[in-house]
């Protein structure tokens, strides 16, 4: 759950939605620490704010890396992005490309200076005969191990990010399915014939409970008692009466 709670996924699917509004150099897919993601997140309210998507991200929840609450907001994210592009995938995206590029950028602004000193030593080298200095085959190698692990790192994001979105898919689906079970539960006891009866009564209490750390049950359970302990009391007296 690490990568759903970097915030790197959600910048890669607002620039999925809106193809090149996310600086993508600014995004670190590697962001491990707390201060790394709270970066992410602020490229992504920065870009929410450009857009004018009127979100709060609450990033000091999100880094913490709870799965629920990373999921409510991939939820969030994926139900908007759905309703600007249709559900439909932009087919020219390349979410590697894009990565890549970013990549490129934020390495390239960072090692300015090592490629200064690197070329300082080359002619040093080649000065002082020493061959050894510039192995243009090893440089080249290195080059395409880089680009293949960063590819092969790549393709494993974009399979975790289709893999979140399956999960947000079914959690939506097993939302609905106990809500309308809910609901149905909900309109049964507030039909007219027993909407007054306790257990009905007791019923409505946990689903109106307006607290969700603690249950109602034990208050719906002491309503039912003190009912049938009033309606023995009722009978007893009937039948003394009589």
């Amino acid at each position: 759950m690490l990568l759903a709670a970097s915030g790197a996924v959600q910048c890669q699917m607002i620039d999925m939605t809106y193809p090149g509004a996310v600086p993508m150099h600014k995004v670190n897919f590697d962001a491990k620490s707390e201060y790394d993601m709270i970066q992410n997140y602020k490229v992504l309210q920065e870009v929410f704010n450009k857009l004018k998507i009127d979100k709060h991200i609450e990033v000091n929840r999100l880094v913490k890396g709870r799965p629920l609450d990373n999921l409510e907001f991939l939820q969030w994210l994926k139900r908007y992005c759905d309703s600007v592009n249709g559900g439909i995938m932009n087919e020219n995206y390349d979410p590697v490309e894009r990565r890549l590029k970013g990549g490129k950028e934020r390495n390239s602004k960072g090692s300015l200076k090592s490629s200064k000193s690197l070329q300082a030593n080359n002619l040093h080298n080649l000065a002082s005969g020493d061959a050894a200095g510039i192995n243009k085959n090893t440089v080249s190698k290195q080059g395409k191990t880089g680009v293949a692990a960063a590819s092969s790192e790549v393709r494993a994001l974009s399979k975790e990010i289709t893999d979140l979105k399956l999960s947000v898919d079914l959690l939506e689906k097993e939302r609905d399915f106990y809500f309308a079970k809910l609901r149905d539960i909900e309109i049964l006891c507030q039909s007219t014939k027993v909407e007054n009866h306790p257990m009905a009564v007791a019923i409505k209490k946990i689903l109106y409970a307006a607290d969700a750390k603690e249950s109602a049950l034990e208050e719906a359970q002491e309503f039912i008692s003190q009912s049938v302990d009033n309606g023995e009391t009722e009978e007893a007296n009937e039948e003394e009466t009589d």
